[in-house]
Parts: C-alpha cells; sequence; structure tokens
C-alpha cells in the first residue's frame, strides 16, 4: 500500500525586525561607528570555540521535509553577493523533540543582511534557486556534530513544504 506526501505551501514574507523577533534577529548594515546596542546580534557563543566560515550552497530549490535546531548556541546567516534566499522557521521549544507545525513560519531574506537564530529556533534553510550562493555561517566548532537535532516531517506526518514566492530576483 503506498502512501502520497501532502505538500504544504509556507508563503514566504519578507522578513523585517518585527516579523522575525519570535526567531531571532534581523541585522542590517549601519554606519561604522554606531555604540554597541540590542539592535546588534546578541550572540551565545560561549559554549565552544566560535566557527566563522563560508559555506558554499547549490541550487536548493523551494522544498523542504526537515528542520534543525541548535540548542547550545546562536548562528548567524547571511548571503554574500546579494542574492536573496529563503529561510522556514519555528520558535524554540526546547521542552519538546518535534516543532509545533502551526508555528513554522517562511521568510525570504534580501542579500544586503544577515539573520541571527535564537538559542533553540528551529529552522530549515538556507533554501534558494540561483545556481551557486555563498553563505557566511557563525556557530560553535562542533555544532553540527554534537548540537544538530533534526526533525524530519515525511518520517512523523508524511509531509513536505514548498516556499510560496513570487520571484527571487
Amino acid at each position: 500500500m503506498s502512501t502520497s506526501k501532502t505538500v504544504q505551501q509556507l508563503r514566504a514574507e519578507w522578513i523585517t525586525p518585527e516579523s522575525f523577533r519570535r526567531y531571532g534577529q534581523v541585522i542590517f548594515p549601519e554606519l561604522d561607528g554606531k555604540s554597541f546596542d540590542a539592535e546588534d546580534a546578541q550572540l551565545v557563543l560561549d559554549r565552544g570555540i566560535p566557527r566563522f566560515y563560508i559555506m558554499q550552497l547549490h541550487r536548493r530549490g523551494r522544498k523542504f521535509h526537515t528542520i534543525t535546531r541548535h540548542v547550545q548556541c546562536t548562528q548567524c546567516l547571511g548571503s554574500l553577493e546579494g542574492k536573496d534566499w529563503l529561510i522556514a522557521v519555528c520558535p524554540p521549544n526546547n521542552n519538546i523533540d518535534e516543532p509545533y507545525l502551526e508555528d513554522i513560519a517562511a521568510f525570504r531574506i534580501p542579500g544586503n543582511c544577515f539573520i541571527k537564530l535564537e538559542v533553540g529556533t528551529w529552522h530549515a534553510g538556507p533554501y534558494f534557486e540561483h545556481e551557486v550562493v555563498n553563505f557566511y555561517n557563525l556557530e560553535l566548532s562542533d555544532t553540527n556534530v554534537v548540537d544538530h537535532f533534526t526533525h524530519n516531517f515525511l518520517n512523523s506526518h508524511n509531509l513536505e513544504f514548498e516556499f510560496e514566492i513570487l520571484s527571487l530576483t
């Protein structure tokens, strides 16, 4: 007996600091010389060795069925070369090992900012339709080894998500 999967559309809205606040922070360019304040990335990187690197991703598309979280640190992501990208997020709920379906949100992120994910924020992405996008990533050196918890919606709900967007130009 074959069971077909359901594809749920997620409308990706342009990210703003207000709309993203439940999940983390959005950092846009500011004039040099501004003093540190609450609008700067509030990082949690004290549980290991910070790692800042550039990851190269190839044609990720707009569909996903897994979502991940890190409970030991914040994570910062941003694209290079001004390319827009997509991410799905769900607020931290560190008491359970599964995100709440009704709380998943999708965002379109312009190439002139970066995001900081709060500790424990579920995230799926980056996704995009460009051939290649380089992203900088700030996390801990062992995040993907010891602090990488993934939930698979195909296994739990026979569900896949697809970002709904007008265009990615």
